[in-house]
């Protein structure tokens, strides 16, 4: 196999798309392209070890000196800490990747958890894996985004009148937002937590 089409392969088993491997290798989506066209003559060592890394195959394969890949999982981004006030979808705050397996469907992201609003559940310092999406049901644990740049994860209870984000500490008094307030302030579900991963 060509390198060209191990590139190609791996990013799509992967579920990968050409902008999304790009940001994790630290090059343009031009590039990608271009290397899926077989122009990799010029690709530096440390792009060749990024590209190993997000496409979970060892840098020789990458060079062409061996045929297996390494792995069954994919990458996802570590985006910075929930309720911190950052814009967690801005691509800059990544600020580290994590693992899952390669056959889950859909778009993924990982995120850090601030404080202990959701001890002893999930306490400070541990991540979520978080499926992206812009709803859930009612008892799922979600990231949602509160005047477009504070995340929080909580528990989504959902009522005729609106939503409640609730934390798992009862230290802490749940967030109430009617139907008119998710639309002013605003208030939207990034994402459904998955899994829940230790500190690090």
């Amino acid at each position: 196999m060509e390198v060209k089409e191990l590139i190609y392969n791996r990013r799509t088993a992967l579920g990968l798309t050409m902008k999304q491997l790009a940001d994790m290798v630290g090059v343009s989506e031009g590039t990608i392209s271009r290397w899926e066209s077989g122009d990799i003559e010029n690709m530096r060592r440390d792009k060749i070890n990024a590209l190993a890394v997000a496409l979970h195959v060892s840098p020789a394969m990458i060079m062409g000196w061996e045929e297996k890949p390494v792995s069954n999982s994919r990458q996802i981004p570590v985006y910075g800490r929930v309720a911190a006030g950052i814009p967690i979808e801005a691509v800059e705050n990544i600020i580290d990747w994590e693992e899952i397996p390669a056959d889950w469907k859909g778009e993924y992201g990982c995120l850090a958890i601030k404080g202990d609003s959701m001890s002893p559940r999930i306490l400070d310092g541990d991540r979520v894996v978080v499926k992206i999406q812009n709803d859930a049901e009612s008892g799922d644990i979600v990231i949602a985004i509160i005047n477009g740049h504070d995340g929080v994860c909580k528990k989504l209870i959902k009522n005729p009148d609106g939503i409640v984000l609730q934390s798992l500490n009862p230290a802490y008094d749940p967030m109430y937002f009617s139907k008119e307030s998710q639309e002013s302030v605003p208030v939207k579900i990034w994402g459904k937590v998955v899994e829940l991963r230790g500190k690090f």
